[in-house]
């Protein structure tokens, strides 16, 4: 197939932020034009942009299209302004750190750059937001091109969530490798998880391997364990949404449960993540505040009536920990690191 799609981006006019709505996919490919604060933030809260590199590029995004609706050209206003709608948009989705890191970047150029006025402020933030997006897509090349020393062609690769460009702005980080090694000549073997509840492996993981020409087959989350032991994986691949300071990853729920069980069968657990996801303030995952999300995704949304009675109680958190030593690698744009991850993140990042 070899079909290309943009996920997030800057409109031409630099007025609004248009973006993919990965809600639709597989079965409807349709983009949206976001120029208010609520449609973004709405767009984030609701995984129409997904994916921690992504909804950093569209963060950085909306904070230079809310700026320029900011009409006083005084400093302390606008930068007052700009705060509030910074910290507006961080509360869509907490545990994504690359939405933060974002928010924080635009912001900051205000704050570095005391005294100016709105419209010599806007073109720097022009720039911040383009370095933000330009940085994601160099970074993404780098870490597709590092997890290509991991694997060789024929390999069966099983992945979890989506992490490619659906995620990011090009290749991505989980998928990258894939991606790229397709490109190159590669021929991989993957196995794709639905992941529940949100079925992101069903609908987007998929849907964008395939539309890459890459062998995919898609199995139910609880099957990946029956393919380890016939011996039909040689890696897992998955993306992550906050690294900590000692390799404990946060990513899509269900992940703990893939890595465990390569642990058990032997089989290389690989995380891929652009330096924009470690957080080095946060020591381990115990510290990683993790999302939950309404039992209705659980009940409803992709079934015609409900699969439960409406008085039964759920627990849907989005995401789950990885503790460091189930790790075998996390691959960035630096380059590779191994267990120890306190020592090898901070001497590949110092």
């Amino acid at each position: 197939m070899n079909e290309k799609l943009f996920t997030v981006r800057l409109s031409a006019d630099g007025a609004a932020v248009e973006i993919l709505d990965q809600t639709l996919l597989p079965n409807t490919v349709k983009y949206l034009t976001l120029t208010k604060a609520e449609d973004i933030w709405e767009a984030i809260f609701k995984l129409r942009v997904r994916g921690a590199p992504a909804i950093g590029v569209c963060a950085g995004f909306g904070m230079y299209v809310l700026a320029q609706q900011i009409t006083d050209e005084d400093y302390d206003v606008f930068l007052s302004e700009l705060e509030r709608a910074g910290e507006y948009l961080n509360s869509s989705r907490p545990t994504a750190v690359n939405l933060s890191f974002a928010v924080k970047r635009m912001v900051a150029v205000v704050h570095n750059h005391t005294g100016l006025v709105r419209s010599e402020l806007l073109p720097l933030l022009y720039k911040e937001c383009m370095d933000i997006y330009n940085e994601d897509r160099a970074m993404c090349r780098a870490i597709s091109e590092n997890g290509l020393s991991l694997v060789k062609s024929g390999d069966g690769i099983l992945t979890h969530c989506n992490a490619g460009a659906l995620a990011a702005t090009e290749y991505g980080t989980g998928l990258g490798t894939l991606l790229l090694g397709k490109e190159l000549g590669y021929d991989f073997k993957v196995y794709s998880d639905e992941t529940r509840p949100l079925l992101q492996g069903a609908r987007l993981t998929s849907f964008e391997l395939y539309k890459a020409g890459i062998d995919v087959t898609l199995i139910c989350d609880n099957s990946a364990s029956l393919l380890m032991k016939q011996g039909k994986i040689n890696a897992c691949f998955v993306g992550c949404d906050r690294v900590a300071a000692n390799g404990d990853t946060a990513n899509k729920i269900g992940t703990r449960s893939v890595a465990i069980n390569a642990k058990y069968h032997d089989i290389p657990f690989y995380v891929f993540c652009p330096s924009s996801t470690i957080d080095f303030d946060c020591k381990c995952g115990d510290d990683i505040i993790i999302e939950e999300r309404s039992g209705d995704e659980i009940k409803t949304l992709f079934f015609e009536t409900p699969v439960a009675l409406p008085e039964v109680k759920c627990y849907n958190p989005a995401f789950d920990v990885t503790d460091a030593e189930l790790i075998t690698a996390i691959i960035t744009e630096k380059g590779i690191a191994r267990y120890p991850y306190t020592e090898s993140l901070a001497e590949l990042f110092r």
